[in-house]
Protein backbone atom coordinates (compact mmCIF):
# COMPACT_ATOMS: atom_id res chain seq x y z
CA UNK A 1 0.00 0.00 0.00
CA UNK A 2 2.82 2.36 0.90
CA UNK A 3 4.62 1.61 -2.39
CA UNK A 4 1.42 2.34 -4.35
CA UNK A 5 1.02 5.69 -2.62
CA UNK A 6 4.65 6.57 -3.33
CA UNK A 7 4.18 5.75 -7.04
CA UNK A 8 1.06 7.93 -7.26
CA UNK A 9 2.89 10.77 -5.49
CA UNK A 10 5.61 10.71 -8.18
CA UNK A 11 2.92 10.96 -10.87
CA UNK A 12 1.50 14.20 -9.46
CA UNK A 13 3.97 16.62 -11.17
CA UNK A 14 3.51 14.88 -14.54
CA UNK A 15 -0.26 14.89 -14.25
CA UNK A 16 -0.25 18.55 -13.20
CA UNK A 17 1.83 19.47 -16.26
CA UNK A 18 -0.50 17.52 -18.56
CA UNK A 19 -3.56 19.24 -17.11
CA UNK A 20 -1.92 22.66 -17.46
CA UNK A 21 -1.09 22.02 -21.11
CA UNK A 22 -4.60 20.78 -21.78
CA UNK A 23 -6.01 24.00 -20.34
CA UNK A 24 -3.99 26.15 -22.78
CA UNK A 25 -6.30 26.81 -25.72
CA UNK A 26 -4.88 26.10 -29.19
CA UNK A 27 -6.54 29.36 -30.23
CA UNK A 28 -4.30 31.21 -27.78
CA UNK A 29 -1.20 29.60 -29.24
CA UNK A 30 -2.36 30.38 -32.78
CA UNK A 31 -3.11 33.97 -31.76
CA UNK A 32 0.41 34.29 -30.37
CA UNK A 33 1.83 32.94 -33.63
CA UNK A 34 -0.29 35.36 -35.61
CA UNK A 35 0.83 38.26 -33.44
CA UNK A 36 4.48 37.37 -34.02
CA UNK A 37 3.95 37.04 -37.77
CA UNK A 38 1.99 40.29 -37.95
CA UNK A 39 4.74 42.10 -36.07
CA UNK A 40 7.28 40.75 -38.57
CA UNK A 41 5.40 41.76 -41.73
CA UNK A 42 3.63 44.92 -40.56
CA UNK A 43 6.78 46.89 -41.33
CA UNK A 44 6.38 46.01 -45.04
CA UNK A 45 3.59 46.59 -47.50
CA UNK A 46 3.27 46.29 -51.27
CA UNK A 47 1.19 48.88 -53.12
CA UNK A 48 0.53 48.45 -56.87
CA UNK A 49 -0.74 51.43 -58.86
CA UNK A 50 -2.54 50.58 -62.10
CA UNK A 51 -2.25 54.18 -63.34
CA UNK A 52 1.50 54.32 -62.75
CA UNK A 53 2.03 50.65 -63.64
CA UNK A 54 4.45 50.42 -60.77
CA UNK A 55 4.83 48.31 -57.66
CA UNK A 56 5.93 50.17 -54.54
CA UNK A 57 7.52 48.38 -51.59
CA UNK A 58 6.98 50.34 -48.39
CA UNK A 59 9.25 49.48 -45.45
CA UNK A 60 9.28 51.12 -42.05
CA UNK A 61 12.32 53.33 -41.64
CA UNK A 62 13.38 53.15 -45.30
CA UNK A 63 12.46 55.16 -48.39
CA UNK A 64 9.94 53.45 -50.69
CA UNK A 65 11.28 51.30 -53.50
CA UNK A 66 9.52 51.32 -56.86
CA UNK A 67 9.50 48.80 -59.70
CA UNK A 68 7.71 48.82 -63.09
CA UNK A 69 5.07 46.12 -63.65
CA UNK A 70 2.91 44.87 -66.48
CA UNK A 71 -0.81 44.82 -65.68
CA UNK A 72 -3.79 43.10 -67.28
CA UNK A 73 -4.29 43.82 -70.96
CA UNK A 74 -7.46 45.66 -72.12
CA UNK A 75 -10.54 43.54 -71.52
CA UNK A 76 -8.96 41.56 -68.67
CA UNK A 77 -10.35 42.07 -65.17
CA UNK A 78 -7.74 43.41 -62.76
CA UNK A 79 -8.31 42.92 -59.01
CA UNK A 80 -8.51 46.00 -56.79
CA UNK A 81 -8.31 46.31 -53.03
CA UNK A 82 -6.42 44.42 -50.34
CA UNK A 83 -4.83 40.99 -50.35
CA UNK A 84 -1.58 39.46 -49.16
CA UNK A 85 1.22 37.16 -50.23
CA UNK A 86 -0.08 33.62 -49.61
CA UNK A 87 2.80 31.62 -51.07
CA UNK A 88 6.29 32.06 -52.53
CA UNK A 89 7.42 29.81 -55.38
CA UNK A 90 10.93 29.51 -56.74
CA UNK A 91 11.18 28.11 -60.29
CA UNK A 92 7.37 27.81 -60.51
CA UNK A 93 5.40 25.66 -62.93
CA UNK A 94 2.82 27.60 -64.94
CA UNK A 95 -0.68 26.14 -65.23
CA UNK A 96 -2.87 28.05 -67.72
CA UNK A 97 -6.34 28.84 -66.40
CA UNK A 98 -9.47 27.39 -67.97
CA UNK A 99 -10.22 30.76 -69.61
CA UNK A 100 -6.74 30.92 -71.10
CA UNK A 101 -7.11 27.39 -72.45
CA UNK A 102 -10.46 28.31 -74.02
CA UNK A 103 -8.98 31.42 -75.64
CA UNK A 104 -5.99 29.44 -76.91
CA UNK A 105 -6.63 25.67 -77.09
CA UNK A 106 -3.02 25.16 -78.21
CA UNK A 107 -1.74 26.01 -74.72
CA UNK A 108 -0.25 23.05 -72.84
CA UNK A 109 -1.70 21.86 -69.56
CA UNK A 110 1.43 23.12 -67.80
CA UNK A 111 4.83 24.65 -68.52
CA UNK A 112 7.76 23.50 -66.34
CA UNK A 113 10.49 25.86 -65.09
CA UNK A 114 12.74 27.11 -67.85
CA UNK A 115 13.26 29.92 -70.36
CA UNK A 116 9.81 29.46 -71.93
CA UNK A 117 7.94 29.70 -68.61
CA UNK A 118 5.74 32.86 -68.53
CA UNK A 119 6.18 33.15 -64.75
CA UNK A 120 9.95 33.47 -64.92
CA UNK A 121 11.98 32.19 -61.97
CA UNK A 122 9.94 33.59 -59.06
CA UNK A 123 6.26 33.95 -58.17
CA UNK A 124 4.41 35.48 -55.22
CA UNK A 125 0.88 34.04 -55.15
CA UNK A 126 -1.77 36.47 -53.85
CA UNK A 127 -5.13 35.92 -52.22
CA UNK A 128 -7.03 36.36 -55.46
CA UNK A 129 -7.56 33.23 -57.54
CA UNK A 130 -4.87 32.73 -60.20
CA UNK A 131 -3.31 36.17 -59.51
CA UNK A 132 0.38 36.52 -58.69
CA UNK A 133 3.31 38.89 -58.79
CA UNK A 134 5.88 37.08 -60.90
CA UNK A 135 8.73 37.36 -63.38
CA UNK A 136 8.36 36.95 -67.11
CA UNK A 137 10.01 35.55 -70.19
CA UNK A 138 8.89 38.70 -72.07
CA UNK A 139 10.67 41.60 -70.31
CA UNK A 140 9.61 44.05 -73.05
CA UNK A 141 6.01 43.70 -71.81
CA UNK A 142 6.81 45.18 -68.38
CA UNK A 143 5.34 48.65 -67.99
CA UNK A 144 2.48 47.91 -70.38
CA UNK A 145 -1.05 46.47 -70.31
CA UNK A 146 0.01 43.04 -71.46
CA UNK A 147 -0.72 40.34 -68.87
CA UNK A 148 -3.61 37.97 -68.29
CA UNK A 149 -4.37 39.65 -64.95
CA UNK A 150 -1.17 39.06 -62.99
CA UNK A 151 1.55 41.60 -62.27
CA UNK A 152 4.75 40.93 -64.25
CA UNK A 153 8.13 42.24 -63.15
CA UNK A 154 11.56 42.37 -64.72
CA UNK A 155 13.69 39.31 -63.80
CA UNK A 156 16.13 41.25 -61.61
CA UNK A 157 13.29 43.14 -59.85
CA UNK A 158 11.23 40.06 -58.93
CA UNK A 159 14.39 38.29 -57.72
CA UNK A 160 15.05 41.19 -55.32
CA UNK A 161 11.41 41.45 -54.20
CA UNK A 162 11.20 37.68 -53.64
CA UNK A 163 13.99 37.86 -51.08
CA UNK A 164 12.66 40.99 -49.35
CA UNK A 165 9.03 40.08 -48.61
CA UNK A 166 7.83 37.19 -46.42
CA UNK A 167 4.62 35.21 -46.76
CA UNK A 168 1.78 37.27 -45.29
CA UNK A 169 2.99 40.64 -46.57
CA UNK A 170 -0.04 42.91 -47.20
CA UNK A 171 -0.69 43.83 -50.84
CA UNK A 172 -2.94 46.68 -51.97
CA UNK A 173 -3.89 47.34 -55.60
CA UNK A 174 -5.16 50.87 -56.36
CA UNK A 175 -6.43 52.31 -59.61
CA UNK A 176 -4.88 55.78 -59.12
CA UNK A 177 -1.43 56.92 -58.02
CA UNK A 178 -0.02 55.26 -54.90
CA UNK A 179 -0.10 57.33 -51.70
CA UNK A 180 3.54 57.14 -50.62
CA UNK A 181 4.94 58.47 -47.34
CA UNK A 182 6.46 61.91 -47.62
CA UNK A 183 10.27 62.09 -47.42
CA UNK A 184 11.93 63.12 -44.18
CA UNK A 185 12.40 66.88 -43.80
CA UNK A 186 15.81 68.24 -44.67
CA UNK A 187 16.22 70.00 -41.29
CA UNK A 188 18.08 67.09 -39.71
CA UNK A 189 20.44 66.87 -42.66
CA UNK A 190 21.12 70.60 -42.49
CA UNK A 191 21.87 70.37 -38.78
CA UNK A 192 24.22 67.48 -39.33
CA UNK A 193 26.07 69.30 -42.08
CA UNK A 194 26.31 72.51 -40.08
CA UNK A 195 28.02 70.61 -37.24
CA UNK A 196 30.90 69.56 -39.47
CA UNK A 197 34.23 71.36 -38.85
CA UNK A 198 34.95 74.25 -41.23
CA UNK A 199 38.13 73.68 -43.22
CA UNK A 200 40.98 76.09 -42.67
CA UNK A 201 41.15 77.05 -46.32
CA UNK A 202 38.20 77.29 -48.66
CA UNK A 203 37.69 74.41 -51.07
CA UNK A 204 38.35 75.64 -54.59
CA UNK A 205 35.32 75.65 -56.86
CA UNK A 206 35.44 73.25 -59.80
CA UNK A 207 36.31 74.84 -63.14
CA UNK A 208 33.30 75.93 -65.16
CA UNK A 209 32.07 73.44 -67.71
CA UNK A 210 32.16 75.76 -70.67
CA UNK A 211 31.37 73.09 -73.23
CA UNK A 212 28.39 71.78 -71.25
CA UNK A 213 27.01 75.27 -70.67
CA UNK A 214 27.40 76.08 -74.34
CA UNK A 215 25.60 72.87 -75.32
CA UNK A 216 22.80 73.59 -72.87
CA UNK A 217 22.34 77.09 -74.27
CA UNK A 218 21.96 75.90 -77.85
CA UNK A 219 18.41 75.62 -79.16
CA UNK A 220 17.06 72.10 -78.99
CA UNK A 221 16.88 70.31 -82.32
CA UNK A 222 13.66 68.54 -83.26
CA UNK A 223 14.39 64.83 -83.52
CA UNK A 224 11.64 63.18 -85.63
CA UNK A 225 9.95 59.97 -84.55
CA UNK A 226 11.18 57.13 -86.81
CA UNK A 227 7.73 55.53 -86.53
CA UNK A 228 6.04 58.43 -88.33
CA UNK A 229 6.59 56.83 -91.75
CA UNK A 230 4.40 53.88 -90.77
CA UNK A 231 2.20 55.41 -88.02
CA UNK A 232 -1.32 53.99 -88.14
CA UNK A 233 -2.86 54.98 -84.80
CA UNK A 234 -4.82 58.27 -84.99
CA UNK A 235 -3.01 59.87 -82.03
CA UNK A 236 0.46 59.03 -83.30
CA UNK A 237 -0.47 60.38 -86.77
CA UNK A 238 -1.58 63.62 -85.13
CA UNK A 239 1.73 63.94 -83.29
CA UNK A 240 3.60 63.34 -86.54
CA UNK A 241 1.57 65.72 -88.73
CA UNK A 242 0.54 68.64 -86.48
CA UNK A 243 3.60 70.96 -86.43
CA UNK A 244 3.50 72.12 -82.80
CA UNK A 245 2.87 68.57 -81.55
CA UNK A 246 5.74 67.24 -83.69
CA UNK A 247 7.99 69.97 -82.27
CA UNK A 248 7.16 69.10 -78.64
CA UNK A 249 7.67 65.41 -79.29
CA UNK A 250 10.88 65.98 -81.26
CA UNK A 251 12.44 68.20 -78.60
CA UNK A 252 11.78 65.61 -75.90
CA UNK A 253 13.44 63.00 -78.11
CA UNK A 254 16.46 65.27 -78.62
CA UNK A 255 16.80 65.74 -74.86
CA UNK A 256 16.61 61.98 -74.33
CA UNK A 257 19.38 61.45 -76.88
CA UNK A 258 21.50 64.19 -75.26
CA UNK A 259 21.01 62.49 -71.90
CA UNK A 260 22.12 59.12 -73.30
CA UNK A 261 25.17 60.60 -75.01
CA UNK A 262 26.37 62.13 -71.72
CA UNK A 263 26.29 58.79 -69.86
CA UNK A 264 29.27 56.44 -69.51
CA UNK A 265 29.23 53.62 -72.03
CA UNK A 266 28.58 50.96 -69.38
CA UNK A 267 25.35 52.68 -68.31
CA UNK A 268 24.07 53.62 -71.74
CA UNK A 269 22.34 50.36 -72.67
CA UNK A 270 20.36 50.19 -69.43
CA UNK A 271 19.35 53.86 -69.75
CA UNK A 272 18.28 53.34 -73.38
CA UNK A 273 16.11 50.41 -72.31
CA UNK A 274 14.56 52.50 -69.51
CA UNK A 275 13.75 55.28 -72.01
CA UNK A 276 12.15 52.75 -74.35
CA UNK A 277 9.95 51.50 -71.51
CA UNK A 278 9.09 55.08 -70.60
CA UNK A 279 8.06 55.82 -74.20
CA UNK A 280 5.80 52.78 -74.23
CA UNK A 281 4.14 53.89 -70.99
CA UNK A 282 3.68 57.36 -72.47
CA UNK A 283 1.96 55.88 -75.55
CA UNK A 284 -0.32 53.85 -73.28
CA UNK A 285 -1.19 56.96 -71.24
CA UNK A 286 -2.13 59.10 -74.22
CA UNK A 287 -4.13 56.22 -75.68
CA UNK A 288 -6.15 56.09 -72.46
CA UNK A 289 -6.48 59.88 -71.95
CA UNK A 290 -6.72 61.28 -75.48
CA UNK A 291 -8.52 58.35 -77.10
CA UNK A 292 -9.90 58.83 -80.62
CA UNK A 293 -11.94 56.20 -82.38
CA UNK A 294 -10.30 55.22 -85.65
CA UNK A 295 -11.89 57.15 -88.52
CA UNK A 296 -13.17 59.97 -86.28
CA UNK A 297 -10.00 62.08 -86.39
CA UNK A 298 -11.38 63.95 -89.39
CA UNK A 299 -14.17 65.40 -87.25
CA UNK A 300 -12.99 68.97 -86.36
CA UNK A 301 -14.35 68.85 -82.80
CA UNK A 302 -12.82 65.43 -82.10
CA UNK A 303 -9.49 66.48 -83.63
CA UNK A 304 -9.37 69.73 -81.63
CA UNK A 305 -10.05 67.92 -78.34
CA UNK A 306 -7.45 65.25 -79.09
CA UNK A 307 -4.82 67.81 -80.10
CA UNK A 308 -5.36 69.81 -76.91
CA UNK A 309 -5.02 66.64 -74.83
CA UNK A 310 -1.85 65.62 -76.70
CA UNK A 311 -0.37 69.11 -76.34
CA UNK A 312 -0.74 68.94 -72.55
CA UNK A 313 0.72 65.42 -72.36
CA UNK A 314 3.67 66.27 -74.63
CA UNK A 315 4.41 69.49 -72.73
CA UNK A 316 4.59 67.54 -69.45
CA UNK A 317 6.84 64.97 -71.09
CA UNK A 318 9.17 67.70 -72.39
CA UNK A 319 9.43 69.29 -68.93
CA UNK A 320 10.25 65.90 -67.43
CA UNK A 321 12.97 65.40 -70.04
CA UNK A 322 14.47 68.80 -69.15
CA UNK A 323 14.65 67.81 -65.47
CA UNK A 324 16.34 64.48 -66.18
Amino acid sequence: MQRTATFLWHLVPTATLAIALALVSPDILRAQDRATTTETISARQIVISLTERRLHLLEEGRPPRSFPVAIGRPGVAIPLGDSRVLRKRRNPTWHPTANQRRENPALPASVPPGPSNPLGKFALDLGWTAIAIHGTNEPDSVGRRASGGCFRMLPADIAALFEMVPVGTPVRVVSGPAALPSPQPAVAVTAAVSSLPIPASPIPAPPPKVASQKAASLPLPILPDPRCATAGAPLRRMICTVPDLAALDGRARALHQRHLAALPAERRDAAAYALLQEERRFDDRITARCWVRRGMEEDPAVAAAAEACLRDALSVRLEEAKRR
